[in-house]
């Protein structure tokens, strides 16, 4: 499990730097190597720790994005994800590439400190959700049960909110206000994705409906 551990990271540092540098056009971009370096680093380290703490969840976090059992819903909007995920990269590196953002080095610091604070958020949410899969199921062969404890005692679907972290801190360490201004699209997935999400965790998972109606919000405090 950790070789394959090792390999996706790899290959997801990877890729991730051969399209940015491709489309920049350049190897000369420090926050880049910082990006990929920091990546390459806790992948491993927190991956190691949820294989200590969780090997279940690892196991399934390491399966692929699009699976057998996972609705058909889910399947088209890990397709999209993924290519706006790609785009999005690319786009930054096209930012680079023409020089046409110009963001100060404290906000290029701060998107480094929300890369990491999305990280550690994402930690804490595996630390109370075993069932944190990567697709939309359910896993009755895990006896799944709501969790409700830690940040689920504040919203439902505490992983979105760190994500929220992941593409805001990425591309302000990046030095791209046009990888910013792509956060609402992501956003308006996530929203598309809880839908797909809460559909099937009220048919198929008892005492969902109950928790949603203890906790209403989805995402943030007080707002949605």
């Amino acid at each position: 499990m950790i070789a394959r551990l090792l390999l996706q990271n790899t290959i997801f540092v990877v890729g991730m730097g051969a399209l940015l540098f491709a489309s920049a056009g350049t190897l000369h971009w420090p926050s880049a190597w910082v990006l990929l370096v920091t990546s390459a680093l806790l992948g491993p380290l927190c991956g190691w720790w949820l294989y200590r703490i969780d090997p279940a969840l690892l196991a399934e976090r390491l399966r692929p994005v699009l699976q057998r059992d996972q609705p058909a819903a889910d399947k088209l909007f890990m397709t999209v994800f993924i290519v706006a995920m790609l785009a999005w990269l690319a786009l930054i590196g096209i930012d680079r590439r023409l020089q046409a953002s110009d963001i100060p080095a404290g906000l290029q610091a701060l998107g480094l400190v929300l890369f990491l604070a999305s990280t550690l958020f994402t930690m804490w949410v595996f630390r109370e959700n075993s069932f944190a899969a990567p697709v939309v199921k359910l896993q009755a062969e895990r006896a799944q049960h709501v969790i409700s404890t830690g940040p689920y005692a504040h919203v439902r679907h505490p992983m979105y909110s760190g994500m929220i972290l992941f593409f805001t801190g990425v591309p302000l360490l990046l030095g791209s206000w046009w990888g910013l201004a792509m956060v609402p699209l992501f956003l308006v997935l996530f929203a598309v994705r809880i839908g797909i999400e809460e559909r099937t965790l009220r048919e198929g998972l008892p005492g969902y409906a109950d928790y949603a109606a203890r906790v209403r919000y989805r995402l943030l405090p007080g707002v949605w």
